[in-house]
């Protein structure tokens, strides 16, 4: 792979927004979507706008990636790319990707905004001053489904706002897990970001498995008011049990084996969850 081209992999976060691709996609099948033109645009557009998230992430906290031992090789810790370059790819990742979801619908380029704004110009500062940075962070990560579903039909509606809070509380464990794995990391740079002022501990464990919960309970919402079925509500169990057992056993032992399984289950779980009421559906 040429060395640029894994710069700006690194500099946009690909793999991350692959996975924002994948749920809005889900959103927009889920809702009635079957036109490709329009999925090439949400997908291309919302890849595009997710990049120019990561990259201004990166931009704003150049100086703190240095000091983490999972960031320090990005490419602005390491010079390997100069900011005017940065913000180049960012401008044109931005404008591109909200003209691409405007040819969608207005809709569609108003949450595109909405993402990257609330992302970059809410979440990204108040990491360094509260945890509740997670809570904020949680809007824009939550918007890939619902901006998915609002595509298929330029509305904003009861389905499209069930989805978004699917994927709202799925963000508190998946963070969380994230979090507890890397907290000594994050202690370099100033973040705080575990649900306890004393980072790994029992309080944080037992907010992990109550959050956890939640999630399971609110995942079956779309079959409670009848947008899915029985076949999604197995695989919705299913996937539950896979969340619940680390978090139970993170609650149990703190060990950072739990808070591992934890987070590779909660990068299964959403587009599990999304994928199966998707399929059962149709």
């Amino acid at each position: 792979m040429p060395k640029k081209l894994k710069q700006y992999i690194s500099f946009t976060k690909f793999r991350l927004s692959f996975l924002v691709v994948v749920s809005a996609l889900s959103g927009y099948l889920f809702n009635g979507g079957s036109d490709y033109y329009e999925i090439f645009l949400l997908m291309i557009g919302g890849m595009l706008v997710t990049a120019a998230s990561n990259g201004s992430n990166q931009i704003w906290e150049k100086d703190i990636d240095g000091l983490m031992k999972r960031t320090a090789k990005r490419p602005l810790p390491m010079k390997e790319m100069s900011l005017t370059e940065a913000y180049i790819v960012v401008a044109v990742s931005l404008i591109v990707g909200l003209i691409m979801l405007a040819m969608i619908n207005w809709p569609a380029f108003y949450l595109g905004i909405a993402a990257y704004i609330s992302y970059v110009f809410i979440y990204t500062p108040l990491k360094r001053i509260t945890p509740w940075a997670v809570f904020v962070g949680a809007f824009p990560g939550a918007i890939p489904p619902m901006l998915g579903a609002i595509a298929a039909t330029g509305e904003f509606g009861f389905i499209p706002g069930i989805l978004f809070f699917v994927q709202f509380t799925w963000q508190f464990p998946h963070f969380w897990a994230i979090a507890w794995k890397i907290d000594d990391d994050y202690l370099k740079a100033g973040f705080r970001l575990l649900p306890s002022p004393n980072g790994r501990d029992s309080l944080s464990a037992f907010l992990i498995l109550v959050y956890t919960l939640f999630m399971i309970a609110s995942s079956f919402l779309p079959i409670m008011f009848g947008m899915a079925g029985m076949g999604a509500a197995i695989f919705i169990a299913i996937a539950g049990i896979v969340m619940l057992i680390p978090a139970i056993n993170l609650y149990r032992t703190n060990e950072m084996k739990s808070a591992t399984k934890l987070m590779f289950a909660s990068f299964v779980y959403i587009p599990v969850v999304l994928i199966a009421m998707y399929f059962d559906k149709i």
